[in-house]
């Protein structure tokens, strides 16, 4: 086994029986997560929009890993309707689910709205795995030691907040804060339903890449230039993926824990607990937060 300071996929137990859900999973972080744990023995459920890509994600963790057990299931985060069908079918499918990851999101887009109306980031990012984490938490909670693992970002503390008097930014869009407000939510969410879960079979756990070369970056638009830079500041999607896979397997990791990398800024680096932000740490945020989350997404988490 590595040290804890060089935590590595080769760190991941056994893990065959097990069902993992990675939403986003058709590329980048996602797909990382998804065949790492696969790897491993998992079931795992590639949850993506697109489920032509996903099938051939689902084909390449196949092609190197011939004994892998993966499939696809369509799901459009920024559609409650999709959402809801989705959680309809992995319920049935899946009655005990090990592993749910929300990994999907956007980052810096230009200003858009999801089907429902919610601003892209928000929606996406926050909303849409509240709701999958509501529909499907009956699933985790039939498992002792199921895990819901949200990935959030050092963007949660960039010009974050949450603007409960503007949630979808119609007055005055600002991409950079859309963002930080959704990756601030991912945190409040973990932490609120850690508190929550109390002591129930399932805890809530936290991560975040560093900043990964993946898909995620397209929006940022850099001049070529930074194009050199860009390497050396970033790492690859197999190492950023390894906070989410550390949350999601270490036997040691402990609900309303947060991951991230090891290095300067937590940029880069190996999996370790790190701190966050003084705002996502507010538990009256994070309760104001899920009682508008409820509203919005019509979901109800099923705790009585």
């Amino acid at each position: 086994m590595a040290s804890s300071s060089r935590w590595t996929t080769a760190d991941i137990p056994a893990q065959s029986g097990r069902t993992a859900v990675v939403t986003g999973a058709n590329t980048g972080l996602g797909l990382a997560t998804a065949e790492a744990l696969a790897e491993r023995g998992a079931h795992v459920v590639l949850a993506v929009r697109d489920t032509d890509k996903g099938k051939r994600a689902a084909d390449e963790i196949a092609a190197a890993h011939p004994d892998a057990t993966v499939t696809v299931q369509s799901l459009d985060l920024g559609s409650l309707r999709s959402i809801r069908a989705a959680a309809d079918e992995l319920e049935a499918a899946f009655p005990r689910i090990d592993l749910l990851i929300n990994n999907a999101g956007v980052m810096y887009p230009p200003k858009q709205t999801t089907e429902d109306g919610f601003e892209l980031a928000f929606g996406t990012n926050h909303l849409g795995h509240f709701a999958l984490t509501g529909l499907l938490l009956e699933n985790l909670l039939a498992v002792p030691g199921s895990r819901v693992v949200t990935v959030s970002s050092q963007g949660h503390r960039i010009r974050a907040a949450i603007h409960f008097d503007d949630l979808q930014w119609e007055r005055r869009y600002n991409r950079v804060g859309a963002y930080g407000q959704s990756k601030l939510a991912n945190l409040l969410f973990t932490y609120e339903l850690q508190r929550r879960l109390d002591s129930r079979n399932t805890v809530a756990v936290a991560a975040h890449p560093g900043v990964s070369n993946t898909e995620l970056m397209r929006h940022l638009h850099l001049p070529s230039a930074f194009n050199p830079l860009i390497g050396l500041l970033t790492q690859s999607a197999t190492k950023g993926a390894l906070p989410t896979l550390r949350a999601a397997t270490d036997p040691n990791a402990l609900g309303g824990q947060y991951y991230g990398p090891d290095g300067l800024g937590e940029i880069r680096g190996y999996p370790k607990l790190v701190g966050s932000s003084e705002q996502a740490r507010d538990p009256e945020l994070a309760r104001r937060l899920w009682t508008v989350s409820e509203e919005l997404t019509g979901v109800t988490f099923p705790f009585s």
